[in-house]
């Protein structure tokens, strides 16, 4: 009888520690996720231009977006013929991932204005080819954190002295570093980038500079300044940065797209074409 009445004892107190918490979760509606930076490589004559479309879901993540009406690249500068078309129709390839192959002029010579369509809103974006120039050498230095726990990697660039270029250089790993030529416009340019990590003796790294215009180098500097160090480019943002992508479905003025109240209408992410160069380094 005693350990029955013990066993009521136990069931009554665990049920009386049983409370509800309320969790106030902060929610928006669901927004497109457009990766758009096609990278160009000007020594090829033909490109693949991939987009990568998600959604934001209320819990922080992204699914992707699949059988968009249509998502369309046309090159403004280009008389469109039935055999040389002036728009290039992305096609689904995967879920999410939508690419079609165009020629190196068709990306590089001429305003190109990025459309999607997506259950009835129209979003848009406009850019142009940013070159870049190549990675001259990659060297490891010796230079770690006190506990040893970093890898340095030594990039050297020659400017071009006929432009300002802006530069996002991708260091694998998703680790970006954004550098502008305002000091060392057409001059050879040398900087360190510390890993923070180790990278295991053996391992090829591959290391891209992109060359890309003002917008692009603000709005980089956004989302790496408000992000954490794992960033992957366009991962759903822990803030909402706007990019170069908007929703113009009731706007009668593309030049002039806040004359409507549509200013926090619009898709995450960004439209670029640029110019790519990479290089690989084996770290000893």
């Amino acid at each position: 009888m005693k350990n029955v009445i013990f066993i009521l004892f136990l069931i009554i107190s665990f049920s009386s520690c049983e409370d509800v918490i309320e969790i106030d979760i902060p929610s928006e509606d669901p927004r497109l996720i457009i990766d758009a930076i096609i990278k160009v490589d000007t020594s090829l004559l033909f490109q693949t231009a991939r987009v990568k479309v998600s959604l934001t879901d209320s819990f922080f993540g992204e699914v992707a977006v699949t059988g968009l009406e249509q998502i369309t690249i046309t090159n403004l500068e280009i008389e469109g013929t039935f055999a040389n078309p002036n728009t290039a129709i992305l096609l689904e390839v995967a879920p999410g991932i939508y690419e079609k192959g165009v020629s190196n002029s068709f990306l590089t010579e001429g305003e190109l204005i990025f459309q999607v369509d997506h259950e009835d809103q129209l979003y848009l974006a406009r850019t142009q080819f940013v070159p870049a120039v190549p990675i001259d050498n990659l060297i490891q230095g010796k230079g770690t954190n006190l506990d040893g726990g970093q890898t340095e990697i030594i990039t050297t660039i020659t400017d071009n002295h006929n432009r300002d270029d802006f530069y996002l250089f991708d260091f694998n790993f998703s680790e970006f570093f954004l550098s502008k030529d305002e000091f060392y416009q057409g001059e050879q340019f040398q900087f360190s980038y510390l890993y923070d990590k180790v990278l295991e003796p053996g391992q090829e790294v591959d290391i891209s500079i992109h060359g890309i215009d003002r917008a692009f180098f603000n709005y980089m500097k956004l989302l790496l300044e408000q992000s954490d160090d794992d960033l992957e480019l366009f991962q759903t943002p822990v803030a909402t940065i706007r990019g170069n992508i908007i929703n113009v479905t009731d706007i009668d003025n593309i030049d002039h797209f806040d004359n409507v109240d549509q200013t926090n209408n619009f898709a995450l992410g960004y439209f670029a074409v640029v110019q790519t160069f990479t290089k690989t380094i084996v770290i000893e």
